[in-house]
């Protein structure tokens, strides 16, 4: 986010924010929207993730378009709310489901990579959590990584209705931990884990010294951020094609991954009603959990991939440190680093990630 002169929590970043429970729950319902925008522990370097295997095309022959996925997006109602979901790949018992979860600022289509890939063994489900995409964005709601944690269990509680292995990145990834965490009826089978965040924002991350320095404009840029004008202009800004470019670029190992659709993933939603009043929550509010104190409650098996060249949660940083050092303390976890990897392994280089997934995937189904 150098580019814009905001702090490091940003797009596809962990920002900074909280959610309040709405009201009373209803009962699902599907509708179409009426508008769409091998498990080991131990750690390894993954190179830069040409795919030795034939089976394992090259990821831009699976890329979905953005109409397609659009056209094949649904509605599932959540305590009142219209939340957009996607399933693809076929629906039977002997499919292992697997739920996509995108990360702060990007949505379903974020996945346009993988999912194509993943549905030729395996049933995949991917949601907008509440804020993005083509889910809703309700005025002065209040965001919170235990509000998008439940909406996750609740999904899986009423739609999937089977085990499922839950795949996030950034702050998605940290939904899905705390999800893992709470689950108690055997929803949840496994976890991946793309880049992880530390928080719903960097304010979480308190034991990086960057943090500790950037702290103080942290909090006097959560005050200017709740006047509307200035939330508004820089916004407005942010939302600017060439800005965002640069973001993303700032954001991504591989440049060439920036692709005019992927600015439009992030960009159309952001023009959505209510997208503004998300965005402040979210960067203004509470950070929430640390996956620190619930990684540790967790025996799933859990699959780490971590883009070295992430400058939002740094491999040297206090998050990445510590989930470098779980394979070594629990067996249940392995770790690759995929170098030459940015904050978004899955859409950066797709084919990096399917190296390890699949496989660990594949294990995963058969034990």
């Amino acid at each position: 986010m150098a580019a814009m002169a905001m702090p490091p929590s940003s797009v596809l970043s962990p920002p900074s924010a909280r959610l309040l429970l709405p009201a009373s729950p209803s009962s699902s319902s599907f509708s179409i929207p009426s508008r769409r925008r091998g498990r080991r522990s131990g750690m390894a370097v993954v190179g830069d993730g040409r795919l030795a295997s034939g089976a394992l095309a090259e990821s831009s022959g699976w890329q979905l378009k953005l109409p397609e996925i659009y056209e094949a997006c649904t509605t599932w109602q959540w305590r009142g709310f219209n939340v957009n979901f996607l399933v693809k790949g076929k629906v039977a018992g002997d499919r292992l489901p697997v739920l996509l979860v995108h990360g702060f600022g990007a949505s379903i289509p974020h996945w346009r990579r993988n999912i194509e890939v993943l549905a030729e063994n395996y049933t995949v489900y991917a949601i907008d959590l509440l804020g993005f995409g083509a889910s809703d964005k309700p005025e002065g709601f209040e965001y919170t990584m235990e509000t998008w944690a439940e909406l996750i269990l609740d999904f899986l509680d009423e739609v999937v209705r089977r085990p499922t292995v839950l795949i996030g990145n950034s702050v998605g990834s940290l939904a899905c931990v705390i999800a893992a965490s709470e689950s108690t009826g055997g929803l949840v089978q496994g976890l991946v884990l793309l880049n992880c965040a530390g928080g719903m924002n960097n304010k979480a991350v308190v034991d990086d010294w960057r943090i500790k320095l950037l702290f103080p404009l942290l909090s006097l840029f959560d005050i200017l951020l709740r006047q509307r004008w200035i939330a508004s202009a820089l916004f407005d800004r942010v939302k600017q094609r060439d800005n965002l470019k640069n973001i993303l670029e700032s954001v991504y190992g591989n440049k060439e991954s920036v692709d005019d659709d992927l600015i439009e993933i992030i960009r159309g939603p952001a023009n959505d009603e209510g997208a503004l009043d998300a965005f402040v929550s979210i960067v203004t509010g509470p950070p929430g959990p640390n996956p620190v104190s619930l990684i540790p409650k967790i025996s799933l098996p859990v699959l780490v991939l971590w883009g070295d060249q992430d400058p939002f949660t740094p491999l040297d940083g206090p998050v990445g440190r510590y989930f470098s050092s779980l394979p070594a303390r629990l067996p249940n976890i392995s770790l690759y680093v995929l170098e030459g990897v940015g904050h978004c392994p899955h859409d950066d280089r797709p084919d990096a990630v399917h190296e390890k997934l699949l496989p660990w995937l594949s294990s995963l189904s058969k034990s």
